[in-house]
Protein backbone atom coordinates (compact mmCIF):
# COMPACT_ATOMS: atom_id res chain seq x y z
CA UNK A 1 0.00 0.00 0.00
CA UNK A 2 1.14 3.52 -0.79
CA UNK A 3 0.95 6.44 1.62
CA UNK A 4 0.53 10.10 0.73
CA UNK A 5 2.05 12.53 3.21
CA UNK A 6 0.75 16.11 2.90
CA UNK A 7 3.67 18.42 3.68
CA UNK A 8 3.15 21.50 1.50
CA UNK A 9 1.99 24.07 4.04
CA UNK A 10 3.92 26.86 5.75
CA UNK A 11 2.30 26.79 9.19
CA UNK A 12 1.41 30.49 9.37
CA UNK A 13 0.25 30.31 12.99
CA UNK A 14 3.72 29.05 13.92
CA UNK A 15 5.46 32.15 12.63
CA UNK A 16 8.23 33.28 13.12
CA UNK A 17 9.49 29.69 13.48
CA UNK A 18 8.56 28.97 9.86
CA UNK A 19 10.41 31.91 8.29
CA UNK A 20 12.99 29.74 6.55
CA UNK A 21 11.50 26.25 6.74
CA UNK A 22 8.08 24.60 6.63
CA UNK A 23 6.18 23.57 9.73
CA UNK A 24 6.86 19.88 9.05
CA UNK A 25 10.61 20.44 9.48
CA UNK A 26 10.45 22.08 12.91
CA UNK A 27 12.52 19.91 15.26
CA UNK A 28 10.76 18.00 18.02
CA UNK A 29 13.18 16.11 20.28
CA UNK A 30 15.82 17.14 17.71
CA UNK A 31 14.07 15.42 14.77
CA UNK A 32 11.75 17.09 12.23
CA UNK A 33 8.05 16.49 12.83
CA UNK A 34 7.83 14.87 9.39
CA UNK A 35 10.40 12.26 10.38
CA UNK A 36 8.00 10.84 12.99
CA UNK A 37 5.38 10.36 10.27
CA UNK A 38 7.81 8.56 7.95
CA UNK A 39 9.10 6.40 10.81
CA UNK A 40 5.57 5.38 11.82
CA UNK A 41 4.80 4.30 8.26
CA UNK A 42 8.02 2.33 7.85
CA UNK A 43 7.43 0.51 11.16
CA UNK A 44 4.13 -0.68 9.67
CA UNK A 45 5.85 -1.84 6.47
CA UNK A 46 4.38 1.03 4.45
CA UNK A 47 7.49 2.08 2.56
CA UNK A 48 6.15 3.48 -0.71
CA UNK A 49 5.56 7.16 0.09
CA UNK A 50 4.41 10.11 -2.00
CA UNK A 51 5.19 13.45 -0.36
CA UNK A 52 3.24 16.51 -1.46
CA UNK A 53 5.54 19.48 -0.90
CA UNK A 54 5.27 23.21 -1.52
CA UNK A 55 6.50 25.91 0.86
CA UNK A 56 10.30 25.68 1.25
CA UNK A 57 10.17 22.29 -0.45
CA UNK A 58 13.96 22.15 -0.83
CA UNK A 59 14.36 21.78 2.95
CA UNK A 60 12.22 18.63 2.90
CA UNK A 61 13.69 17.14 -0.24
CA UNK A 62 17.32 17.66 0.80
CA UNK A 63 16.64 16.03 4.19
CA UNK A 64 14.70 12.96 3.02
CA UNK A 65 16.11 12.63 -0.52
CA UNK A 66 14.83 9.35 -2.01
CA UNK A 67 13.94 7.99 1.44
CA UNK A 68 16.51 5.18 1.38
CA UNK A 69 18.24 6.21 4.61
CA UNK A 70 14.84 6.13 6.35
CA UNK A 71 13.94 2.67 5.01
CA UNK A 72 11.43 4.08 2.53
CA UNK A 73 11.01 4.93 -1.15
CA UNK A 74 9.93 8.56 -1.40
CA UNK A 75 8.74 10.43 -4.48
CA UNK A 76 7.68 14.06 -4.52
CA UNK A 77 4.75 16.01 -5.93
CA UNK A 78 4.70 19.82 -5.80
CA UNK A 79 1.59 21.76 -4.79
CA UNK A 80 2.44 25.11 -6.35
CA UNK A 81 -0.20 27.04 -4.43
CA UNK A 82 -1.19 25.94 -0.93
CA UNK A 83 -4.96 25.95 -1.30
CA UNK A 84 -5.90 23.14 1.11
CA UNK A 85 -5.25 19.49 1.93
CA UNK A 86 -7.88 18.21 -0.49
CA UNK A 87 -6.22 20.11 -3.32
CA UNK A 88 -2.82 18.82 -2.11
CA UNK A 89 -4.01 15.21 -2.35
CA UNK A 90 -5.48 15.90 -5.80
CA UNK A 91 -2.00 17.00 -6.95
CA UNK A 92 -0.83 13.42 -6.31
CA UNK A 93 -3.70 11.83 -8.26
CA UNK A 94 -1.50 10.53 -11.09
CA UNK A 95 0.73 8.64 -8.63
CA UNK A 96 -2.13 6.75 -6.96
CA UNK A 97 -4.50 3.90 -7.74
CA UNK A 98 -6.59 1.59 -5.62
CA UNK A 99 -6.35 2.05 -1.85
CA UNK A 100 -3.81 4.27 -0.10
CA UNK A 101 -3.18 6.03 3.21
CA UNK A 102 -3.29 9.80 3.65
CA UNK A 103 -1.42 11.43 6.51
CA UNK A 104 -0.69 15.03 7.50
CA UNK A 105 3.03 15.70 7.66
CA UNK A 106 2.76 18.16 10.54
CA UNK A 107 1.49 15.84 13.30
CA UNK A 108 3.54 13.69 15.64
CA UNK A 109 2.14 10.17 15.37
CA UNK A 110 3.38 6.76 16.39
CA UNK A 111 3.41 3.24 15.03
CA UNK A 112 0.22 2.22 16.80
CA UNK A 113 -1.90 5.04 15.34
CA UNK A 114 -0.92 4.05 11.79
CA UNK A 115 -1.34 0.35 12.61
CA UNK A 116 -4.88 0.85 13.92
CA UNK A 117 -5.82 2.64 10.70
CA UNK A 118 -4.35 -0.16 8.61
CA UNK A 119 -6.28 -2.77 10.58
CA UNK A 120 -9.63 -1.07 9.99
CA UNK A 121 -10.40 -3.38 7.08
CA UNK A 122 -11.59 -2.65 3.57
CA UNK A 123 -13.36 0.52 2.56
CA UNK A 124 -12.67 4.15 3.47
CA UNK A 125 -11.81 4.90 7.09
CA UNK A 126 -10.64 7.87 9.12
CA UNK A 127 -8.69 8.06 12.38
CA UNK A 128 -10.72 10.10 14.86
CA UNK A 129 -10.09 11.25 18.43
CA UNK A 130 -11.98 13.03 21.17
CA UNK A 131 -10.93 16.65 21.61
CA UNK A 132 -11.40 19.29 24.30
CA UNK A 133 -11.25 21.99 21.62
CA UNK A 134 -13.08 20.58 18.58
CA UNK A 135 -13.76 23.97 16.96
CA UNK A 136 -10.17 23.99 15.57
CA UNK A 137 -10.81 20.87 13.48
CA UNK A 138 -13.20 18.99 11.27
CA UNK A 139 -15.84 17.56 13.62
CA UNK A 140 -17.72 14.33 12.89
CA UNK A 141 -20.99 12.86 14.05
CA UNK A 142 -21.39 9.08 14.20
CA UNK A 143 -24.31 6.73 13.57
CA UNK A 144 -24.31 2.91 13.59
CA UNK A 145 -20.54 2.63 13.47
CA UNK A 146 -20.08 5.00 10.55
CA UNK A 147 -19.39 8.71 10.08
CA UNK A 148 -22.72 10.41 9.48
CA UNK A 149 -21.58 14.00 8.97
CA UNK A 150 -18.47 16.19 8.80
CA UNK A 151 -18.51 19.81 9.96
CA UNK A 152 -15.43 21.96 9.36
CA UNK A 153 -14.43 24.10 12.39
CA UNK A 154 -17.98 24.57 13.74
CA UNK A 155 -18.57 27.53 16.04
CA UNK A 156 -21.16 25.70 18.12
CA UNK A 157 -20.74 22.37 19.90
CA UNK A 158 -21.84 19.58 17.56
CA UNK A 159 -19.57 16.79 18.73
CA UNK A 160 -16.23 16.38 20.49
CA UNK A 161 -14.99 13.80 17.98
CA UNK A 162 -12.60 15.24 15.40
CA UNK A 163 -10.82 14.12 12.25
CA UNK A 164 -7.06 13.78 12.63
CA UNK A 165 -6.36 14.08 8.91
CA UNK A 166 -5.29 10.42 8.76
CA UNK A 167 -7.33 8.37 6.28
CA UNK A 168 -7.43 5.10 4.41
CA UNK A 169 -9.02 5.99 1.07
CA UNK A 170 -9.24 4.81 -2.52
CA UNK A 171 -8.92 6.60 -5.84
CA UNK A 172 -12.72 7.03 -5.81
CA UNK A 173 -12.18 10.06 -3.54
CA UNK A 174 -10.77 12.09 -6.42
CA UNK A 175 -14.15 12.57 -8.09
CA UNK A 176 -15.44 14.14 -4.88
CA UNK A 177 -12.36 16.32 -4.46
CA UNK A 178 -12.82 17.56 -8.04
CA UNK A 179 -16.47 18.38 -7.36
CA UNK A 180 -15.55 20.30 -4.21
CA UNK A 181 -12.76 22.23 -5.93
CA UNK A 182 -15.28 23.32 -8.58
CA UNK A 183 -17.30 24.89 -5.74
CA UNK A 184 -14.20 26.53 -4.22
CA UNK A 185 -13.87 24.02 -1.36
CA UNK A 186 -10.29 22.76 -1.08
CA UNK A 187 -10.33 20.80 2.19
CA UNK A 188 -10.18 17.01 2.21
CA UNK A 189 -12.90 16.90 4.85
CA UNK A 190 -15.25 18.58 2.34
CA UNK A 191 -14.64 15.73 -0.10
CA UNK A 192 -15.11 13.11 2.62
CA UNK A 193 -18.44 14.72 3.54
CA UNK A 194 -19.50 14.72 -0.13
CA UNK A 195 -18.63 11.02 -0.45
CA UNK A 196 -20.70 9.84 2.54
CA UNK A 197 -23.88 9.34 0.51
CA UNK A 198 -22.20 6.81 -1.80
CA UNK A 199 -19.57 5.15 0.36
CA UNK A 200 -19.63 4.93 4.17
CA UNK A 201 -16.49 5.99 6.04
CA UNK A 202 -15.56 4.00 9.14
CA UNK A 203 -14.33 5.93 12.20
CA UNK A 204 -11.20 4.43 13.77
CA UNK A 205 -10.34 5.19 17.39
CA UNK A 206 -6.79 4.53 18.56
CA UNK A 207 -4.78 4.58 21.76
CA UNK A 208 -1.77 5.51 19.66
CA UNK A 209 -0.08 8.90 19.75
CA UNK A 210 -1.52 11.73 17.68
CA UNK A 211 -0.68 15.33 18.52
CA UNK A 212 -1.20 18.29 16.22
CA UNK A 213 0.92 21.45 16.32
CA UNK A 214 -1.39 24.34 15.47
CA UNK A 215 0.15 27.05 17.66
CA UNK A 216 3.71 27.61 18.94
CA UNK A 217 2.91 26.37 22.45
CA UNK A 218 1.71 23.06 20.98
CA UNK A 219 5.35 22.37 20.10
CA UNK A 220 6.17 22.07 23.79
CA UNK A 221 3.47 19.40 24.21
CA UNK A 222 4.80 17.53 21.17
CA UNK A 223 8.34 17.77 22.50
CA UNK A 224 7.36 16.42 25.93
CA UNK A 225 5.47 13.52 24.32
CA UNK A 226 8.38 12.64 22.01
CA UNK A 227 10.85 12.69 24.91
CA UNK A 228 8.77 10.17 26.83
CA UNK A 229 10.09 7.52 24.43
CA UNK A 230 13.66 8.80 24.54
CA UNK A 231 16.24 6.10 23.97
CA UNK A 232 19.19 6.98 26.16
CA UNK A 233 22.47 7.46 24.33
CA UNK A 234 25.23 9.18 26.22
CA UNK A 235 28.29 10.30 24.28
CA UNK A 236 30.56 13.33 24.53
CA UNK A 237 32.44 14.27 27.69
CA UNK A 238 30.80 14.45 31.12
CA UNK A 239 33.02 16.01 33.75
CA UNK A 240 33.07 14.91 37.40
CA UNK A 241 30.45 16.39 39.73
CA UNK A 242 27.74 16.36 37.08
CA UNK A 243 24.41 15.12 38.45
CA UNK A 244 22.05 13.39 36.03
CA UNK A 245 18.76 11.60 36.71
CA UNK A 246 16.10 10.16 34.43
CA UNK A 247 16.49 9.42 30.71
CA UNK A 248 19.08 11.75 29.15
CA UNK A 249 20.55 11.68 25.65
CA UNK A 250 23.85 13.45 25.01
CA UNK A 251 25.37 13.75 21.54
CA UNK A 252 28.87 13.35 20.17
CA UNK A 253 31.53 15.95 21.08
CA UNK A 254 29.26 17.59 23.65
CA UNK A 255 30.84 18.73 26.92
CA UNK A 256 28.86 18.83 30.18
CA UNK A 257 30.90 20.82 32.68
CA UNK A 258 31.18 20.23 36.43
CA UNK A 259 28.39 21.37 38.72
CA UNK A 260 25.70 20.89 36.07
CA UNK A 261 22.48 19.11 37.01
CA UNK A 262 20.19 17.53 34.41
CA UNK A 263 16.78 16.04 35.19
CA UNK A 264 15.50 13.87 32.33
CA UNK A 265 13.89 13.40 30.00
CA UNK A 266 16.33 15.76 28.29
CA UNK A 267 17.93 15.47 24.85
CA UNK A 268 21.15 17.33 24.01
CA UNK A 269 22.59 17.27 20.49
CA UNK A 270 26.11 17.09 19.10
CA UNK A 271 28.88 19.62 19.70
CA UNK A 272 27.24 21.43 22.61
CA UNK A 273 28.90 23.03 25.63
CA UNK A 274 26.81 23.10 28.80
CA UNK A 275 27.92 24.75 32.04
CA UNK A 276 29.54 24.73 34.46
CA UNK A 277 26.77 25.02 37.04
CA UNK A 278 23.84 24.88 34.65
CA UNK A 279 20.51 23.27 35.60
CA UNK A 280 18.30 21.68 32.94
CA UNK A 281 14.82 20.46 33.87
CA UNK A 282 12.64 17.81 32.17
CA UNK A 283 11.03 18.00 28.73
CA UNK A 284 13.87 20.06 27.27
CA UNK A 285 15.43 19.51 23.85
CA UNK A 286 18.70 21.17 22.90
CA UNK A 287 19.91 21.02 19.30
CA UNK A 288 23.43 20.78 17.91
CA UNK A 289 26.23 23.28 18.60
CA UNK A 290 24.38 24.99 21.44
CA UNK A 291 26.27 26.81 24.21
CA UNK A 292 24.67 27.38 27.63
CA UNK A 293 26.89 29.44 29.87
CA UNK A 294 27.32 29.10 33.68
CA UNK A 295 24.57 29.51 36.27
CA UNK A 296 21.77 29.30 33.70
CA UNK A 297 18.51 27.40 34.21
CA UNK A 298 16.42 25.92 31.36
CA UNK A 299 13.13 24.08 31.84
CA UNK A 300 10.54 22.54 29.50
CA UNK A 301 11.96 24.30 26.43
CA UNK A 302 13.13 23.75 22.87
CA UNK A 303 16.47 25.29 21.88
CA UNK A 304 17.21 24.70 18.21
CA UNK A 305 20.74 24.31 16.87
CA UNK A 306 23.42 27.02 17.11
CA UNK A 307 21.81 28.89 20.02
CA UNK A 308 24.01 30.61 22.59
CA UNK A 309 22.55 31.43 26.01
CA UNK A 310 24.60 33.71 28.26
CA UNK A 311 25.40 33.17 31.93
CA UNK A 312 22.89 33.70 34.76
CA UNK A 313 19.91 33.32 32.41
CA UNK A 314 16.51 31.71 33.03
CA UNK A 315 14.30 30.14 30.35
CA UNK A 316 11.02 28.36 31.02
CA UNK A 317 8.52 26.98 28.47
CA UNK A 318 10.35 28.72 25.61
CA UNK A 319 10.92 27.85 21.97
CA UNK A 320 14.08 29.39 20.50
CA UNK A 321 14.72 29.19 16.76
CA UNK A 322 18.02 28.43 15.07
CA UNK A 323 20.95 30.69 15.94
CA UNK A 324 19.33 32.72 18.73
CA UNK A 325 21.99 34.38 20.87
CA UNK A 326 21.72 36.13 24.21
CA UNK A 327 24.26 37.66 26.52
CA UNK A 328 24.07 37.17 30.29
CA UNK A 329 21.07 37.59 32.58
CA UNK A 330 18.32 36.94 30.04
CA UNK A 331 15.01 36.37 31.83
CA UNK A 332 12.28 34.52 29.90
CA UNK A 333 9.97 32.98 32.50
CA UNK A 334 6.86 30.93 31.81
CA UNK A 335 3.42 31.68 33.24
CA UNK A 336 -0.24 31.85 32.28
CA UNK A 337 -0.51 34.42 29.51
CA UNK A 338 -2.59 35.73 26.66
CA UNK A 339 -0.75 35.21 23.37
CA UNK A 340 -1.47 37.40 20.36
CA UNK A 341 -1.41 35.51 17.04
CA UNK A 342 -2.79 37.18 13.90
CA UNK A 343 -4.71 39.72 16.00
CA UNK A 344 -6.40 37.03 18.05
CA UNK A 345 -5.65 36.41 21.72
CA UNK A 346 -5.33 32.91 23.15
CA UNK A 347 -5.20 32.14 26.85
CA UNK A 348 -2.36 29.66 27.42
CA UNK A 349 -1.95 28.00 30.86
CA UNK A 350 1.86 28.07 30.82
CA UNK A 351 4.01 29.70 28.15
CA UNK A 352 7.34 31.50 28.04
CA UNK A 353 8.73 33.20 24.93
CA UNK A 354 8.74 32.18 21.27
CA UNK A 355 11.81 33.56 19.49
CA UNK A 356 12.53 33.43 15.76
CA UNK A 357 15.86 32.44 14.26
CA UNK A 358 19.02 34.59 14.31
CA UNK A 359 17.67 37.03 16.92
CA UNK A 360 20.26 38.60 19.23
CA UNK A 361 19.70 39.83 22.79
CA UNK A 362 22.01 42.04 24.81
CA UNK A 363 22.68 41.74 28.54
CA UNK A 364 19.86 41.75 31.08
CA UNK A 365 16.95 41.44 28.66
CA UNK A 366 13.58 40.48 30.19
CA UNK A 367 10.78 38.99 28.06
CA UNK A 368 7.22 38.80 29.32
CA UNK A 369 5.51 35.38 29.21
CA UNK A 370 3.54 34.82 26.03
CA UNK A 371 5.65 37.20 23.94
CA UNK A 372 6.58 36.31 20.35
CA UNK A 373 9.85 37.79 19.12
CA UNK A 374 10.38 37.72 15.37
CA UNK A 375 13.33 36.41 13.39
CA UNK A 376 16.46 38.50 12.88
CA UNK A 377 15.69 40.96 15.68
CA UNK A 378 18.34 42.90 17.62
CA UNK A 379 17.46 43.74 21.23
CA UNK A 380 19.77 46.02 23.21
CA UNK A 381 20.92 45.42 26.78
CA UNK A 382 18.48 46.15 29.57
CA UNK A 383 15.39 46.03 27.34
CA UNK A 384 12.08 44.69 28.59
CA UNK A 385 9.95 43.08 25.89
CA UNK A 386 6.24 43.24 26.76
CA UNK A 387 4.64 42.84 23.31
CA UNK A 388 5.27 40.90 20.12
CA UNK A 389 8.10 42.07 17.87
CA UNK A 390 7.93 41.74 14.06
CA UNK A 391 10.79 40.16 12.16
CA UNK A 392 14.00 42.22 11.99
CA UNK A 393 12.91 44.59 14.74
CA UNK A 394 15.54 46.81 16.39
CA UNK A 395 15.02 47.55 20.09
CA UNK A 396 17.41 50.13 21.52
Amino acid sequence: MKAVVLAAGEGMRLRPLTVSEPKVMIPIANSPILEYVVDSLVKNDVRDIVMVVGYRKERIMSHFEDGKKFGAKIEYVVQEKQLGNGHALFCAKDRLSGEFLVLPGDNVIDRRAVGDLLRAGTGPSALVVESENPSKYGVVTLEKGAIKGVFEKPQEMISNIILTGMYSLSDKIFQFIEQCIAYGEYGLSNAVQASLGLQPVTPVFSDGLWIDAVYPWDLLELNAAALENLSVRTAGKIEPQVVMSGPIGIGEETIIHAGTTIYGPVLIGDGCEIGPNVTIFPSTSIGNSVTIEPFTMVKNSILMSNCNIGAHSYLSHCVLGYGVKSRSHMMAPGAEAYVNIADEFYKVPHIGSIVGEDTNFGTGVAIEPGTIVGAGCKVSSGARIIRNLPNRSLVT
